[in-house]
């Protein structure tokens, strides 16, 4: 349905952050402010990239919304789910897929897959019909009897992605997806990236440190420094609005200080 103006609504929101405050006890230190009243909202089928240095605040961002961590303020809520008030609803509508793999090596990738269903109350013939399908999807049903510890990193990194959807959640959260991935493991997971947000709808969260990665993938960015969002929107038009010719330039003019302050360091120095 189009507005009154012939422009298309605004698309529902599948992951809402507001005012997110986070500290935490450091030696010699009262507390450490990893998030200063951090928002988000992430429309529901796109794929969304948190982009920032260090300790800017984007894993306890991630940690709050996949409810590892509770926040000192703020609300945040997944598909209308209340993530501090509803942790084990919200754990049923969200994937999370992080850096390190949470397959067991010991396992074969159908094992992996069919444990993963029982985790999530699902029958053995429905995990296993689930488990057979994943496998088919990511490339993996030649090796699906092997013991994932002899899988190739591309293999492994599917087979990761795999585990994060087996009980079909709305929301997925992708920690450095192509992280270690040669040119050829990680165009294909970018393919399966972009499947996942068109054809399946399945809103997708990631976080990179690859900004060609942020740049191809996501619809919409958010670049995060000192546990705030300090620019936010269509990496095409963050690039037009600084007259930018990659998002290296941008991420640098809005989050690059440290690379600045290191730089004048050095020149004083001399």
């Amino acid at each position: 349905m189009q507005s009154s103006r012939g422009e298309a609504p605004p698309r529902a929101v599948a992951i809402e952050a507001h005012g997110l405050v986070k500290t935490y006890p450091a030696p010699g230190k009262t507390r450490v402010r990893a998030l200063d009243g951090l928002t988000l909202n992430v429309p529901r089928g796109t794929i969304f990239a948190l982009v920032g240095p260090n300790g800017a605040g984007k894993t306890t961002t991630v940690k709050i919304l996949t409810t590892l961590a509770t926040p000192d303020a703020g609300t945040a809520a997944i598909e209308g789910i209340n993530v501090i008030a509803a942790p084990a609803k919200a754990r049923r509508a969200i994937g999370v897929v992080g850096q390190r793999s949470g397959a067991d090596p010991g396992a074969t990738g159908r094992e992996n897959l069919v444990l993963q269903g029982h985790l999530y109350g699902m029958p053995t013939n429905a995990a296993k019909a689930r488990a057979d399908e994943l496998l088919d999807r990511f490339l993996l049903t030649d090796a699906a009897g092997r013991f994932v510890r002899t899988y190739s990193g591309g293999m492994q990194r599917r087979l990761d992605v795999a585990l994060g959807l087996v009980h079909q959640p709305r929301v997925l959260f992708l920690d450095e997806p192509t992280t270690g991935l040669d040119p050829e493991s990680r165009a294909a997971m970018w393919d399966e990236i972009n499947t996942l947000a068109t054809a399946d709808q399945v809103t997708i969260l990631l976080t990179t440190h690859y900004l060609d990665e942020a740049d191809k993938l996501a619809s919409q960015l958010a670049i995060v420094d000192q546990g705030r969002v300090v620019a936010e929107g269509d990496p095409a038009v963050l690039k037009r609005e600084l007259g930018a010719d990659s998002l290296d330039e941008v991420y640098l003019h809005y989050a690059g200080r440290r690379y600045s302050d290191a730089t004048r360091l050095t020149e004083v120095a001399r």
